[in-house]
């Protein structure tokens, strides 16, 4: 069954590509139903720096596109689903994910014609200091699996419009909560860049790039770089670099794997490459190391 859903998905996709030039455009048809929460509705939006939330159903007909407003935008799907269309991918928007959509990007999303429907809520964020780590992610689609939560908080908030104030910041500090926190969990990019270069260690033949690395774990770059350095203390190329030259020190301890071998099996087409770059990492060549090596085996 899922696989059926994957493949018609993967197929209604395929009638949308990436756009380059971009209009302010918004679309609702006669049987959407949406419900807006604005910082006059919740005050207590103002101090969590966030501009304006929203409930949608929509049902027919919907469509946002923008050249790149001065918030940021965040979607949480409960039901149904998008289509998110950027300047580098077209991405289907399944029912238990987040969007994140970065201030100042153009971007435009709709109802996936497979679903024809879309339960979902949007948050605007101000482009503030408390919102730049998830902002940092880039515009990504991410599974989420506190969706029916987020919606169960602001139908609460919503009711809550004109009432009790103190009700109202629990129920505010308990989504920002949720939302901020789901990044810094263990579950999530740590673990994420951990399992990324578990793979790698095991297919140190293929040509990494920095730019593979980060789509791998939906991460930006620069939140791939910064993750890495807390982990290993080092930037994510340094780290593969440390991986193939352990890995060649390792395949140099004997005889049967040629030095040319060794730099293919690494990664390296040009050997002349591996070898500088060994010579650099290590302060002696393949060739000179494997003799050390040997020789102090035979001494033992």
């Amino acid at each position: 069954m899922f696989k059926n859903r994957q493949n018609l998905c993967e197929s209604v996709i395929d009638e949308f590509s990436i756009k380059s030039q971009w209009i302010d455009e918004v679309f609702l048809s006669d049987a959407c139903e949406e419900r807006f929460l604005s910082s006059s509705d919740i005050p207590e939006f103002v101090p969590e720096d966030i501009f304006m939330a929203g409930m949608a159903n929509l049902i027919d007909g919907y469509h946002v596109e923008r050249k790149g407003i001065d918030v940021h935008t965040i979607l949480f799907t409960i039901e149904g689903g998008g289509v998110l269309i950027t300047e580098e991918y077209v991405k289907a928007i399944e029912p238990y994910s987040i969007v994140v959509l970065p201030a100042h990007t153009p971007y435009r999303f709709e109802i996936n014609p497979q679903y024809k429907h879309w339960r979902m809520i949007w948050f605007l964020p101000k482009d503030r200091p408390r919102w730049q780590a998830l902002s940092d992610l880039g515009q990504k689609v991410l599974p989420f699996h506190g969706c029916e939560r987020i919606w169960a908080l602001m139908t609460l908030l919503y009711l809550e419009i004109g009432g009790r104030t103190s009700y109202r910041k629990l129920l505010v500090g308990e989504v920002c909560r949720i939302i901020t926190g789901f990044e810094s969990q263990p579950t999530d990019s740590t673990v994420r860049v951990q399992a990324l270069f578990s793979q790698i260690e095991g297919q140190l033949h293929l040509p990494w790039t920095v730019k593979t690395m980060a789509n791998k774990t939906f991460l930006s770059e620069e939140q791939l770089a910064r993750i890495c350095k807390q982990l290993y203390n080092v930037s994510p190329r340094a780290r593969l670099i440390n991986l193939r030259m352990e890995k060649a020190c390792d395949l140099l301890r004997n005889n049967d794997w040629s030095i040319v071998m060794i730099a293919e099996r690494l990664g390296y087409r040009d050997p002349f490459n591996f070898t500088h770059r060994f010579t650099k990492h290590v302060g002696c060549s393949p060739s000179a190391y494997r003799k050390q090596v040997m020789q102090l085996n035979d001494e033992r």
